[in-house]
């Protein structure tokens, strides 16, 4: 059975999401503030997140962050306000997809087993790779920069992993997304940006002139060792 933290501060919503899910055949794990869902988080390593990000003490943005620093659980956001700028934010904070209230619990129920389904498979290479300045092994899931130890998600490293595959070679948007995601409707371009993004700061290439990791106008993305 597959279990979903629900993190929601309203009871009769939380009330009413359980209902959904576990008409489902889905388990609900409720957390009614960020202090208890990152605790609940922790304890039973939930394979969805539903997150609102009204709450209180902690908001979402903040559940989210701290979320994604540990992992790739899939993180459904929940919020009042439909808002572009709020969409943006939440795809650059890692978040798979987004859901203004009020809606139906079979859109709910959609958005949540399309994010289950999405089992990322890796696509590595099959021994450690070095160029001189990244090193990365598909054995450990380690990955060193100029020598530092750098800690990754499993999506970053299998973002990075076939970048490094393909190195010299474009990837579009659309490939990146069924490689490392496993989507291959490509209908969520924003995510490889915004991933690519955290990835480059992790690594240290925020500065474009002096990363490897490239991006191509309308294309998408290459590693071209220097």
């Amino acid at each position: 059975m597959n279990h979903v933290l629900v993190v929601e501060d309203d009871p009769d919503i939380t009330a009413a999401l359980r209902i959904v899910l576990t008409r489902a055949g889905l388990g609900v794990l409720p957390a009614a503030d960020g202090r208890s869902a990152m605790r609940v988080f922790h304890e039973r390593s939930p394979d969805l997140v539903v997150l609102d990000i009204g709450l209180p003490e902690i908001d979402g943005w903040e559940v989210l962050a701290r979320i994604r620093d540990a992992s790739d659980v899939p993180v459904l956001l929940l919020s009042a306000y439909g808002t572009e700028e709020d969409k943006v934010r939440g795809l650059r904070g890692g978040a798979d997809d987004y859901l203004t209230k009020p809606f139906s619990g079979r859109e709910l129920l959609a958005r949540v087993h399309a994010l289950l389904r999405r089992a990322p498979h890796t696509e590595a290479i099959a021994s450690p790779y070095d160029d001189g300045r990244l090193w990365l092994d598909p054995q450990t899931r380690q990955v060193r920069v100029d020598g530092r130890l750098v800690e990754l998600t499993p999506t970053e490293f299998r973002l990075l992993a076939v970048l490094v595959r393909n190195a010299g070679q474009v990837l579009g948007t659309g490939q990146m997304l069924a490689r490392v995601w496993d989507d291959p409707s490509g209908l969520a371009p924003d995510r490889v940006k915004y991933a690519v993004r955290r990835l480059r700061r992790k690594l240290g290439w925020d500065t474009v002139a002096g990363s490897p990791l490239e991006s191509v106008r309308g294309i998408g993305y290459r590693y071209r060792p220097q």
